[in-house]
């Protein structure tokens, strides 16, 4: 049976933990969040299946096992540093790791981004896709782009842009029920749900202020799927301009009604640690970002 190995970024993030006393001070050594760190400490203790560190409020120590621990990774560590690599003269090169939204990912950043790796072509840029309104602690990401309501405590949060929201089908679906005059008319289709798109504010920017959110019907928990359902002919939904802009060029959706709501619950913000900006790569990126959208 294969042997098992302990993951080597955590026993680093031990070792530097260990060495500051310091979970903050040890993630930034190792340019990652404090939360990423202690994520990457909670899965050694797994791992062994022992607690190395005493947690006392904010302060720390290490247990009886994780002293005697330290020695044997100290000394793991140290073999793996000192073993000779004539070959590994090149730089590091710079590097920033970006967690969002798959559906702002296709539809808006990739589109642009290729003029970020233009002005900035020894920087790597590495896209991780993330849940919106489940993600919501910091991963081992530098930058996070979240679509949500903005309540972000302990971290730098700055809203990058918000779309009016507004309700659209197919004209296969529009086929199949009577015609949708009126946002009233709506009680004869099958509104699409999300939570991303609650219809609630938008019943009362269109008038129905005693309708109740829908709770029947299919739920889609992802901007990008959501508009995908509208398209097949599920049923109505909400959606935003700079997502359906090619799907109602080739009439693929329309767009019912004159409602739009102007301040939708969710907008898209830019989440960052406040000392990730001390690294100039992710510095760059982060006034590039906010630059690009900011006539959106």
């Amino acid at each position: 049976m294969a042997t098992r190995l302990p993951p080597v970024h955590a026993l680093s993030a031990f070792e530097a933990a260990a060495r500051h006393n310091s979970f903050a001070v040890a993630a930034e050594e190792l340019c990652i969040t404090p939360s990423a760190l202690s994520h990457r400490i909670r899965l050694l203790e797994d791992f062994v299946g022992e607690r190395l560190f005493y947690r006392d409020g904010r302060s720390i120590g290490l247990s009886e096992f994780g002293r005697r621990y330290l020695d044997v990774v100290r000394s793991a560590l140290r073999t793996l540093t000192d073993f000779p690599m004539p070959h590994r003269n090149a730089a590091v090169q710079p590097k920033v790791k970006i967690m969002l939204p798959p559906t702002f990912a296709r539809h808006l950043l990739v589109p642009r981004i290729a003029e970020f790796i233009r002005l900035h072509p020894d920087i790597i840029v590495e896209l991780y896709l993330s849940v919106p309104l489940y993600d919501l602690s910091l991963s081992e990401s530098d930058v996070e782009i979240r679509f949500g309501a903005g309540n972000y405590p302990n971290i730098v949060t700055a809203k990058l842009f918000e779309e009016p929201a507004f309700a659209v089908a197919s004209p296969s679906y529009l086929k199949t029920v009577p015609p949708l005059k009126t946002p009233q008319d709506l009680q004869h289709a099958n509104l699409l749900r999300s939570a991303l798109e609650p219809w609630q504010p938008w019943f009362e920017a269109a008038g129905l202020k005693d309708w109740p959110e829908p709770s029947a019907g299919l739920r889609v928990d992802d901007l990008g799927l959501l508009l995908e359902s509208v398209r097949h002919g599920y049923g109505v939904g909400l959606t935003r301009q700079h997502f359906a802009e090619d799907l109602l060029a080739r009439g693929e959706i329309v767009e019912l009604f004159d409602v739009r709501l102007r301040t939708p619950p969710h907008a898209y913000y830019v989440v960052y640690e406040r000392q990730v900006r001390e690294r100039p790569e992710v510095d760059a990126f982060i006034d590039w970002l906010q630059n690009a959208f900011k006539n959106i």
